[in-house]
């Protein structure tokens, strides 16, 4: 897989990420969801920190967390450049263009978004915003893509859990963090071609 086919992979991958964002940002309210099917939905939310919504120490931990996402992403980077130049299988070079180019779409957002929409209430949002949301650095990640597989009252006799309602997958996330798990995904399971060990030879 040379890096003309790498680099591809990253482009198409941040179009579609980017392009779904913009959309669903300047068309949905926040909060709206449209549904596809019951088990697939579209429901826009925003993310200001990690997984899930987590968050970690206000404006400063949203500033570290953005600079860390930027170091790693040089890192992510290093390592796809050598292992084109070391020819690695293709595996291994696609999982890593995957997380490369998801982990980008998601730094697009966090730097950027800040400075380009607004956020006024009960109204969608408006690109290049003459009075945007936020600063440089200090956006929030747009996520819409929501598979809440089955909804329900969990079995009474289970500990702690037991009685209270309960959604499977109930994560809502967007195109670039699909990327990410898909690229995890081809490491875990192609683990051996991925990173195939060499043969000692006497």
């Amino acid at each position: 897989m040379p890096l003309k086919k790498s680099i591809f992979l990253i482009v198409l991958i941040l179009i579609i990420d980017q392009i779904s964002k913009i959309y669903i940002k300047t068309n949905f309210l926040y909060g709206e969801e449209v549904v596809v099917f019951d088990w697939f939905r579209i429901h826009f939310i925003e993310n200001n920190g990690m997984a899930w919504g987590a968050e970690f120490g206000g404006r400063t931990g949203k500033l570290f967390l953005t600079i860390f996402r930027l170091f790693a992403i040089s890192g992510i980077g290093y390592w796809l450049y050598k292992s084109i130049k070391n020819e690695a299988h293709t595996v291994l070079l696609v999982a890593i263009s995957l997380i490369f180019a998801g982990a980008m779409g998601n730094i697009i957002d966090s730097v950027f978004y800040g400075v380009l929409f607004d956020t006024p209430y009960n109204a969608t949002a408006t690109l290049f915003a003459e009075k945007p949301y936020g600063e440089l650095f200090f956006g929030k990640v747009v996520d819409m893509l929501y598979f809440p597989i089955w909804s329900g009252d969990l079995p009474s006799w289970l500990p702690f859990w037991g009685g209270k309602p309960f959604t499977f997958f109930n994560a809502i996330f967007n195109v670039a963090d699909s990327a990410i798990s898909i690229g995890v995904g081809l490491l875990i399971i192609f683990n051996k071609k991925a990173f195939p060990k060499e043969e000692v030879t006497a």
